[in-house]
């Protein structure tokens, strides 16, 4: 097929993508005046192009290519592709270029671009490679947005009814076990069936094919064994024995190609010595709970883990946009607080997740570790959070102080972001 033929039946796709149903985002296109690069990354299927489309829309002509087709991936076609862009498009200066990863040196072709006048809007699936060539190539000449699958306020746009407590609860149950995935939370599709495909054609697009992994089986089991310890503690070397890779190095290695391709990410644990934080254990995620659900074994019981991934990718994201840094906090007599976030250098919030706190013996383990850690790192804003607890609590356990909110979790993700942290 010729590349003029390509890109005009990319036209209709996109034509026919515009007439679809659509629920406004919470994210928003930053100095969108600006005559800087406006790059979106986020997962495969998370909605980064029909965002930016219609955005688009509504300035005029914009020319557009999606790069996830194998016929437009030679940089020596870069040439014939603007030329037949700028045929079919009516020689528009914006563009959207999608999933733009898949061309070699695609930022030298990015800066060519900008300095020729182009307006770029940039979409890419690969989270590492991207900010790595952003951080050397365009530095200072582009804005970056996030785009995650729906959070629980987007989830909550495509409901209908009265938004009592109780609904709101309910509502969280279901996202917790569905995930924010559009497509089959819009369309009658099979969710399970969808999210299993999806899961495995990122791990064959991505990570298989770009990186020629030789051992497929064993990137595909380690992949589905973390959707099962969500939330959990790992090191290299154990998971190199339960997945039956060959190495820890395989291993490390899979780990970042997975995180890489936006399937989960690690947090690591909070340490003022570099060297002991590098060398503890880190937490696996996953970017999505419906992702979790339909890979991992038996997960919808673990209402506990999935409300704490549900968390976890809602303080990811805000850390990709660069306003925290993420990690969990644990002494040496295995206390834990799952959430520590740093903003310019100071630990300013101590999160727990616990789905029930009503239960004595809980609440002290949760409460015992908050303090301690609130101590240790003089931070004084702590945080519970449960499926029902709203109250605020002064704390105390063997001198050691500190007020506490409790907070339900569906009404911590509804708050501004200001308020949750």
């Amino acid at each position: 097929m010729k590349i003029k033929d390509v890109i005009l039946q990319q036209k209709t796709e996109l034509n026919l993508r515009i007439q679809e149903p659509f629920i406004p985002r919470t994210a928003e296109i930053k100095n969108p005046q600006s005559k800087l690069i406006k790059i979106v990354i986020g997962p495969r299927r998370a909605g980064k192009s029909f965002f930016i489309t219609r955005f688009l829309i509504e300035r005029g002509i914009f020319g557009y290519v999606n790069f996830d087709d194998e016929q437009l991936t030679d940089p020596e076609k870069i040439p014939d592709i603007l030329t037949a862009i700028d045929d079919i498009y009516q020689g528009t200066k914006t563009l959207l270029l999608d999933e733009i990863q898949n061309i070699p040196g695609w930022e030298l072709l990015a800066n060519r671009l900008a300095r020729q006048g182009y307006e770029l809007y940039i979409t890419g699936s690969n989270a590492h490679l991207l900010s790595k060539e952003l951080a050397t190539h365009l530095t200072g000449r582009h804005t970056v947005t996030t785009i995650f699958p729906f959070s629980f306020k987007e989830f909550l746009r495509i409901k209908n009814g009265e938004f009592t407590e109780s609904a709101y609860r309910n509502y969280l149950d279901e996202y917790s076990l569905k995930g924010g995935f559009p497509e089959p939370l819009m369309i009658p599709l099979d969710r399970k069936d969808y999210l299993n495909r999806l899961f495995d054609a990122v791990i064959y697009k991505d990570i298989i094919r770009r990186y020629k992994v030789r051992s497929p089986q064993g990137l595909g089991d380690l992949a589905q064994y973390l959707c099962s310890t969500i939330s959990s503690e790992y090191s290299v070397h154990g998971l190199t024995k339960v997945s039956g890779c060959q190495s820890d190095r395989t291993v490390r290695k899979y780990l970042e190609y997975l995180q890489e391709a936006f399937l989960f990410f690690s947090i690591p644990r909070f340490s003022y010595k570099v060297r002991v934080q590098v060398s503890s254990n880190k937490k696996i995620y996953c970017i999505d709970n419906g992702f979790i659900t339909a890979k991992g074994f038996s997960f919808s019981k673990n209402q506990g883990s999935l409300l704490e991934n549900i968390v976890a990718t809602t303080l990811r994201k805000h850390e990709l946009s660069g306003f925290i840094n993420l990690f969990y906090w644990k002494n040496a007599e295995q206390e834990e607080v799952d959430f520590v976030i740093q903003q310019a250098g100071l630990v300013t919030t101590l999160i727990q997740v616990c789905t029930d706190v009503s239960d004595e013996k809980t609440r002290f383990r949760e409460v015992r570790a908050l303090l301690k850690a609130s101590r240790d790192l003089s931070c004084t804003n702590l945080i519970v959070l449960s499926i029902h607890e709203e109250r605020e609590s002064k704390e105390e356990w063997f001198g050691m102080q500190g007020v506490i909110r409790y907070i339900p979790v569906w009404k911590w993700l509804l708050m501004p972001w200001e308020e949750r942290i």
